[in-house]
């Protein structure tokens, strides 16, 4: 019997997945939980395991090529010799390409444009002495997830390296061999393409949703930005003398508790507009978003009831929630929902920035890092230390006014660090 192995929702918000790589062959034996094949979603990379035994087949999607949800990706049968001429997939997908281009104004009028469409669309025109790249394997396409972080991480060139896992996958123990990526740049007569090359690399199911989403907030939400800056030597005293007792937080863990604090007590910025229902959506939670920044773009994994949390529940479930991210195992409750966002940028010595809110939320908080400045106290100039926030508000929802004194009230948590201890 042929068993239709489709293409799975691996997220409520997904609609089509990409194959990265299959980790089987066309003819391979597999049994009941055995990994088939990487897929990208629009959260992040999942290898995607067998639920019936028996022969792959047929590999109906390629590496490389995408699938909408339930759609056929591979045939699997019981015996290695099982007739599937019977099957043809070509046929369907000629159909649907044939449905999908008949009566372009009829269904242009039933369906509605989508979030990310461009108003005004930019096309990129190359040169006319540009070459095109038309097609280009990267070396580290046949790799397990964790050995791609962990040479990103190390800055490992993971094409040197030869595989030994399932088709000559790399995997993490055949990193140790690795040679460090060259961090200088080769002399003018080595140069590898001629002027103006080019190739068009496909977006990823993660990097489309952000553009999609992203778009649709700046183009259709009113932002307005408030910014504080906020003296953070008592909060630096203060995480010094914790660390002497033992417990390591971070300053962005005293910025979160700050902030769940000041939400608690401005609860009308703990909101959301519904643009489809035009309703103010009222937290009865403080459920804090963190943006993370994971290999194809962006998660936020939440904190979850953050105002009930101490700074070293803060501290030890951030420090998982970001693992998990970047590993790419959270689960959907760990990032489906939230009330407010904070983005920290800090570590990267950027002091400033200001943040798109991630609707359906209302108000999202960019972090910059703590700098030494120079200060004037009783007419003596002496030195202290900085941080600068920035809060982006939907005005439909919060007016200035009310930004202002919430920002104030994570000043005033923020420069009273002991506050947040309680």
């Amino acid at each position: 019997m042929a068993i239709l192995v489709t293409m799975p929702a691996l997220s409520p918000t997904m609609e089509e997945g990409v194959i990265s790589s299959w980790l089987v062959n066309e003819g391979d034996k597999v049994a009941d939980g055995d990994a088939l094949c990487e897929i990208a979603t629009d959260k992040s990379t999942v290898e995607f395991q067998a639920i019936d035994g028996g022969y792959l087949r047929k590999i109906v999607v390629a590496a490389g090529s995408s699938a909408k949800v339930n759609a056929p990706i591979a045939v699997i049968t019981e015996t290695a010799d099982e007739d599937i001429s019977s099957l043809s997939f070509e046929e369907e997908k000629a159909e649907e390409e044939v449905a999908a281009s008949a009566a372009p104004s009829e269904k242009q009028g039933q369906k509605e444009a989508p979030a990310g469409a461009a108003i005004n669309a930019i096309t990129f025109s190359p040169p006319p002495a540009a070459e095109r790249i038309r097609s280009r394997k990267k070396a580290s396409g046949n790799a397990s997830p964790l050995a791609r972080k962990i040479a990103a991480e190390k800055g490992l060139d993971i094409g040197s390296v030869k595989g030994s896992g399932p088709a000559g996958r790399v995997i993490a123990k055949d990193l140790e061999g690795a040679s460090a990526k060259s961090i200088l740049g080769e002399k003018r007569e080595n140069y590898q393409y001629p002027d103006g090359t080019f190739e068009e690399v496909a977006l990823t199911p993660v990097r489309k949703v952000i553009g999609e989403r992203l778009q649709a907030s700046k183009m259709t939400i009113p932002h307005y930005v408030i910014t504080q800056s906020v003296r953070m030597d008592k909060a630096m005293a203060l995480r010094k003398e914790l660390k002497e007792l033992g417990m390591k937080v971070s300053f962005n863990d005293f910025v979160v508790k700050a902030t769940a604090l000041a939400l608690k007590k401005h609860p009308e910025i703990n909101t959301g507009y519904d643009s489809k229902k035009n309703v103010i959506i009222d937290y009865k939670t403080v459920d804090i978003s963190l943006a993370v920044s994971v290999p194809d773009g962006l998660i936020t994994p939440i904190l979850w009831q953050t105002d009930y949390m101490s700074l070293t529940d803060i501290s030890t479930e951030a420090k998982k929630l970001a693992l998990k991210a970047r590993d790419g195992t959270l689960a959907p409750h760990e990032y489906q929902g939230g009330s407010f966002t904070i983005s920290n940028l800090g570590m990267f010595g950027v002091t400033t920035f200001q943040a798109v809110i991630n609707p359906p939320q209302a108000a999202i908080l960019a972090v910059g890092g703590i700098a030494e400045i120079a200060v004037s106290e009783g007419g003596k100039l002496s030195t202290g230390y900085q941080m600068n926030l920035s809060v982006s508000m939907d005005h439909r929802v919060i007016d200035g006014a009310e930004g202002a004194k919430f920002l104030n009230s994570v000043k005033f948590f923020l420069e009273n660090p002991s506050s947040l201890l309680f």
